[in-house]
């Protein structure tokens, strides 16, 4: 059974760097062939499963507002590509613009909760009589990653379509993909993997049984990364100093 593999790399990044702590060491030079390897070897009923090709989707960091992340994420992805531990490295790109949005703070169930006035700062009318429900509006410079979602559900669809793969193994919380996710799992078994410490997105929930069968969910541990790091060095290419 061919297995593909789709990742979205910052939805994969950004769940590893909440598992293991922003300041940690031991995390970022994942080895994502590994990783794949180790979960579809978890599986007993996808015996026989052997790992097709990895597709790696992300975007490059600029250059210029960060060289040493640039740097650093050049290293990696080279690693990547030199280990073969990825077969295919599909990249989107960065949007910086500046959004308004009401002004909030963050509940401990992580949803926002909005700012009103309140002392000392207070909002009044042209009157003087104070104003309870004003919204304090803030504009801030924003930087959006586009493309890794659109680049996995097309990658995951074109494989499916293609006879490319008998399986696929997909590495994303993103509620984005449901389509895509439900559409390959009337033709092929799907391993949904979150990345994320929160929950699974509900969209991208379902039934074992449905469409062809076989499907799984799974989440990633801090232990699933720690224990899948690339050798160092390898490929001519060795770990930024702080990984």
């Amino acid at each position: 059974m061919r297995v593909g593999v789709y990742v979205d790399g910052y939805n994969l990044y950004y769940g590893a760097r909440s598992l293991c702590g922003r300041g940690t060491l031991g995390w970022r030079w994942l080895d994502i062939g590994a990783l794949a390897q180790s979960l579809m070897q978890e599986r007993h009923d996808w015996r026989g499963a052997l790992l097709g090709r990895v597709v790696y989707c992300t975007a490059r960091v600029d250059a210029a507002e960060n060289p040493s992340s640039y740097a650093d994420q050049d290293v990696y992805l080279k690693a990547l590509l030199a280990s073969k531990s990825v077969d295919h490295i599909e990249y989107g790109y960065y949007v910086a613009r500046v959004k308004a949005a009401p002004l909030a703070v963050r509940q401990p169930n992580g949803r926002p909760r909005l700012v009103g006035p309140g002392w000392p700062v207070m909002v009044q009318d042209s009157a003087g009589l104070e104003v309870n429900d004003a919204r304090f509006m803030v504009s801030v410079a924003h930087r959006e990653e586009k493309g890794s979602d659109v680049n996995v559900a097309s990658h995951l669809l074109l494989d499916v379509l293609r006879d490319n793969v008998d399986a696929a193994l997909v590495i994303s919380n993103d509620s984005d993909l449901r389509f895509p996710i439900e559409e390959a799992r009337k033709l092929v078994p799907v391993g949904l993997v979150n990345p994320s410490p929160g929950q699974t997105a509900g969209a991208l929930r379902g039934l074992p049984t449905m469409g062809v069968g076989r499907h799984f969910w799974r989440k990633l541990s801090e232990r699933d990364i720690r224990h899948h790091q690339l050798p160092n060095p390898v490929g001519g290419y060795s770990m930024p100093p702080g990984w």
